[in-house]
């Protein structure tokens, strides 16, 4: 399994635009072969932080998770506010147990 943790800092507070692609960009990626899990959340204490966590069945599904359109359109919607800070970490771990 692979874990991502990390977070994104928007250059400004996020706007109705950005939280909508971030919904689209997280119910299109849930729906993806080899999604276990995927989220993110606003920091409660500055807004303009993005957390993220990931949890992929093998590098294979995360690299194709790239490719996808919806990552496209994430991409372009962070343009357009801006990214000042971004920290991602990426694990290899067991799967978790059911």
């Amino acid at each position: 399994m692979i874990v991502i943790e990390g977070s994104l800092t928007l250059s400004v507070e996020p706007t109705e635009s950005i939280s909508q692609a971030m919904a689209a960009m997280v119910t299109a990626t849930r729906a993806e072969p080899g999604c276990i899990s995927y989220s993110f959340g606003i920091d409660v204490i500055d807004p303009r932080i993005i957390r993220i966590g990931e949890r992929w069945e093998s590098r294979e599904a995360l690299a194709m998770h790239g490719t996808s359109d919806h990552m496209s359109d994430w991409r372009a919607a962070l343009a357009d506010v801006g990214v000042a800070g971004k920290a991602l970490d990426v694990f290899e771990a067991d799967p978790e147990p059911l």
